[in-house]
């Protein structure tokens, strides 16, 4: 009997994929962003640069990848769109940091930014208001089934979050904070 659990115990561990993961090397153990990488509008003072990302274990078959950064915490009724990235080679294993400044020329190939909830097609960093509970910010990174979705400098977080839904073969996020 023990040689069969043995035995079913390693065929399942032999059988399990590595495990899809975004993370950003810039944000330490306690899960808070640190203020450069926060929004210089609405009262904050941050530099509004991108947060650094990496990824790995990118599901095969995936023909593109997406990225979003959300804050379902935002008092609109519907939270704030942050970030998205569409388009980005599955080959893509993350972001430097400063690539979601519109127009420098430093997104992936084929890569578009669609518009944030502050009206740019760029990074728009956290700045919750003053006061607030630190605010959760999600960062996810889509394994999508297509090469290119419909996404240009107009497409709102919605309409991408919209399109993701058919065309996600896996996801990864991670979940990081910040407050004031």
């Amino acid at each position: 009997m023990r040689l069969i659990a043995a035995a079913l115990a390693l065929a399942l561990t032999a059988g399990q994929a590595s495990a899809f993961e975004i993370s950003s090397p810039a944000v330490g153990a306690d899960g808070t962003i640190p203020l450069k990488y926060t929004a210089n509008a609405f009262g904050c003072h941050g530099s509004n640069i991108s947060l650094p990302l990496q990824w790995k274990d990118v599901p095969a078959g995936a023909k593109s990848l997406a990225l979003t950064m959300y804050d379902p915490d935002a008092p609109t009724g519907s939270g704030f769109w942050h970030w998205t990235i569409a388009n980005m080679p599955p080959d893509t294993m993350g972001l430097a940091e400063g690539v979601g400044v519109a127009g420098n020329g430093k997104l992936p190939k084929g890569a578009a930014q669609g518009r944030n909830d502050a009206g740019t097609a760029a990074y728009f960093g956290p700045c919750p208001p003053q006061g607030d509970k630190p605010h959760h910010y999600v960062l996810t990174i889509f394994a999508v089934d297509a090469d290119k979705l419909g996404v240009d400098a107009n497409t709102s977080g919605a309409v991408v979050g919209f399109q993701l839904h058919f065309h996600t073969i896996a996801k990864a996020s991670v979940t990081y904070t910040y407050g004031r």
